[in-house]
């Protein structure tokens, strides 16, 4: 017999994939129309599908509640990747498949299936992980396809529209196994859209064409890489799966940018995993020190530095290399601001204060800002925009424009961490990413207003 919470689970996973056949309809519709039908279904899901399925669909944490917050963010997602990508509706019928195709998948394969258990998270299984990706590409493409032959303007990919929907679901598979505190009808449908968007444009000649040849670059990488993760570990600065998510991570950072970039990547390093030192003995006996005496994770890596690594590929594939090289270096200079002003404040800050009160806060609360910490991440991501300039990566307003980018990104940092951090609502891992993404968005957006 099967338990009432496997019932309950492939009865909710059942309306989950049911409800991504209405994304067939974007084909025939334009962006308001979608917008309406994304609506009308979160009114629908909060106002009628509780009376009619008589909370048979509720979890356990449903009913603590008293409402079911999944089955409101899945049209809620929809909704604002329609907002969002209302010009390619494609993109957000692709990124809707793979939700509901590949998220189902996923938990009805976890569920029923089982089997081994992914390293990163004992609560999910490999088959469900599988599942996500066959599913979640198969359903992403075919739904892709079949909604741009509605919408003729559709731009052509670089890539086959195959290639970028398997390289997307790897990706939101990812996501969806990552225990971050986010509901991943959030997360994997918006992150792996805007993922789809981005690599669009990306021209394999582009990438064959590049100077210096990648494949020349990519050897150097691979020995360059392997000489400093093996030091870094060595140094007790890195965990081992630190090593080897910085591995990789920075021998796709030295292919696709070159020598310059992975100097702005190894400056980060060094400023970020300095100020973690400072001062360590104080934070520990605080409780507020970096866990495992600063030595610091793949999570840490890829929540870090991951974004850069996406932006120096799009910068080598794309023909906007110049904004993305900016990006880039407002990402990482975002990354060691936050760094090095939690780490610097946490022990010279006088005066902590919380950024959305203002109030006097203890060192180390989520979200408290102080001068000397400021101060200390503005001097750190200064130092990275220049050494992008002074390396010729970027121009003298790319730089100005990445210090600043840096800055706003964070201020939503801090923001984020004195309100959905605070509450356990998000973990740092997804702050720290999310620092990122706003200073290199930021950083996109001030230079298009220039340009």
């Amino acid at each position: 017999m099967i338990p009432s919470s496997r019932r309950t689970e492939a009865a909710r996973k059942a309306v989950h994939v049911l409800s991504g056949l209405f994304a067939l309809l974007l084909r025939y519709l334009n962006g308001w129309q979608s917008l309406l039908l994304a609506l009308a279904a979160l009114a629908f899901n909060a106002l009628a599908l509780p009376r009619m399925s008589g909370g048979a669909l509720d979890r356990d944490a449903d009913r603590r509640r008293g409402y079911a917050l999944g089955i409101l963010l899945y049209p809620l997602s929809v909704a604002i990747l329609i907002v969002i990508f209302h010009a390619r509706l494609d993109i957000a019928a692709a990124a809707w498949a793979l939700m509901a195709f590949g998220d189902g998948a996923a938990t009805l394969a976890g569920t029923f299936i089982g089997g081994p258990r992914l390293p990163w998270n004992r609560s999910k299984s490999w088959a469900g992980f599988t599942a996500f990706v066959v599913a979640g590409a198969s359903a992403a493409a075919l739904m892709q396809i079949w909604v741009a032959g509605g919408h003729p303007e559709t731009p052509a990919p670089g890539f086959p529209v195959w290639t970028l929907a398997l390289s997307v679901a790897i990706v939101g598979a990812f996501i969806e196994s990552l225990p971050i505190g986010i509901d991943d009808n959030l997360t994997v449908p918006l992150l792996c859209a805007g993922l789809l968007f981005a690599l669009w444009p990306v021209v394999p000649a582009t990438l064959a064409g590049a100077e210096p040849p990648l494949r020349g670059q990519l050897l150097i990488a691979a020995v360059v890489n392997l000489i400093v993760a093996g030091a870094a570990y060595f140094a007790r600065t890195v965990q081992p799966s630190g090593a080897i998510a910085g591995y990789l991570l920075g021998t796709a950072i030295y292919a696709f940018s070159g020598w310059p970039g992975y100097l702005i990547l190894t400056l980060f390093f060094v400023l970020a995993s300095g100020s973690t030192k400072v001062g360590y003995e104080m934070k520990a006996a605080r409780r507020i020190a970096q866990e495992a005496g600063g030595r610091r994770g793949a999570r840490h890596a890829i929540a870090n530095v991951g974004l850069a690594a996406l932006l120096a590929f799009l910068a080598a594939g794309t023909p906007h290399r110049t904004a993305m090289l900016i990006a880039f270096t407002a990402a990482l200079a975002t990354a060691v601001f936050d760094t090095v002003s939690t780490e610097i404040g946490q022990v010279y800050g006088k005066h902590p204060i919380l950024i959305t009160t203002l109030r006097p806060v203890p060192p180390g609360t989520d979200g408290a800002v102080s001068l000397e910490g400021t101060a200390a991440g503005l001097l750190a991501g200064a130092a990275l925009a220049a050494a992008a300039w002074a390396t010729g990566m970027i121009p003298l307003p790319g730089a100005a424009v990445a210090l600043a980018a840096s800055f706003i990104g964070t201020t939503a940092e801090s923001y984020i961490g004195a309100t959905v951090e605070s509450m356990k609502m998000i973990d740092n891992e997804a702050v720290n990413f999310a620092n990122t993404l706003v200073g290199a968005l930021s950083a996109l957006a001030i230079w298009g207003l220039l340009k």
